[in-house]
């Protein structure tokens, strides 16, 4: 069978119509060039060049194979291409979840657009799902990256999987407006001991329900809890309506909803964790690439 040297001398001669000019074009003598041409034709069975001591023609067969030597070398690129891309993590699929506070900051817009610059040709596949549940996904491969609230809990999670931190998101207190303390600068959580709480049920979002009750318990006392909401922009609603305090990522903050105010909290602690989990062992192109992006858009945020 032909190779695809043969076809590039093939090609050369046939656009030249000169066995010298096309030599010269390949950087090689005249001889082995008439020696790959005739053995291709051998191959084909067909006379693809007619030629004398002054001209060189294409034959019917040789404008035919001409259009096909092109498309297959066209063809040969694009698949050196496309799998030199997908070794280099350029090209791919890549499952992404995220919880849902983590879709209030910066860095998840931030990564997603750089990856778009990046690597055009990666097919994400976003979806939201909590923390401890994407923990699991990713050790069954059912995801591949998920960006997280916290650290794993689970001695198994914490073997199987990496973890690159992105950003200690501050933690505020969402007070109802005309709250006593809503014009502070900040407060000490001591402040609003005995005060109503509106929080996720803790079997939804166990990160930042147990942070609030780690806080409260530092601070010596245990939070009052009123009422729930399944999300966490939910709470704020709660909070204008004057049921109840909330503690939400200062991300959050870029939800105006009137009758909320935000607060800092001055407890060093009172953070949020925000990375993204990968398997360890993962030694996808794509998600290598992705983890290399997410890195240049912490850089980019200062985080």
């Amino acid at each position: 069978m032909f190779d695809f040297r043969q076809l590039r001398y093939f090609i050369a001669v046939a656009e030249e119509l000169s066995f010298t000019r096309a030599a010269q074009r390949l950087h090689l003598s005249q001889p082995p060039l008439s020696q790959q041409i005739q053995a291709l034709e051998q191959e084909l069975g067909v006379r693809l060049l007619e030629r004398d001591k002054r001209n060189v023609a294409l034959t019917p067969p040789g404008r035919l194979f001409l259009e096909q030597a092109r498309h297959i070398l066209a063809m040969a690129e694009e698949a050196r291409i496309q799998v030199a891309e997908a070794a280099a993590g350029f090209s791919g699929h890549l499952k992404l979840a995220y919880t849902v506070s983590v879709s209030f900051h910066p860095a998840l817009p931030q990564t997603l657009l750089r990856l778009g610059q990046n690597a055009p040709n990666v097919r994400v596949w976003l979806s939201e799902m909590y923390t401890e549940p994407q923990f699991s996904a990713i050790r069954a491969g059912q995801l591949d990256v998920g960006f997280v609230r916290d650290v794993p809990l689970h001695e198994d999670d914490a073997r199987a999987l990496r973890l690159d931190v992105i950003d200690r998101e501050p933690l505020l207190l969402a007070l109802p407006e005309g709250h006593r303390l809503a014009g502070r600068q900040s407060v000490e959580l001591i402040e609003v001991a005995g005060e109503p709480f509106v929080v996720q049920p803790r079997e939804l979002a166990a990160t930042l329900y147990d942070r609030l009750v780690r806080l409260a318990a530092r601070s010596g006392f245990h939070p009052v809890i009123r009422q729930h909401a399944q999300q966490i922009n939910g709470l704020l609603a709660l909070v204008a309506a004057g049921i109840g305090l909330a503690l939400v990522p200062a991300s959050m903050e870029v939800v105006k909803i009137p009758g909320v105010n935000y607060v800092k909290l001055a407890d060093p602690d009172a953070y949020l964790l925000l990375a993204v989990a990968s398997h360890a062992e993962n030694p996808s192109p794509v998600v290598l690439q992705f983890l290399d992006t997410v890195a240049e858009a912490k850089a980019a945020l200062g985080l």
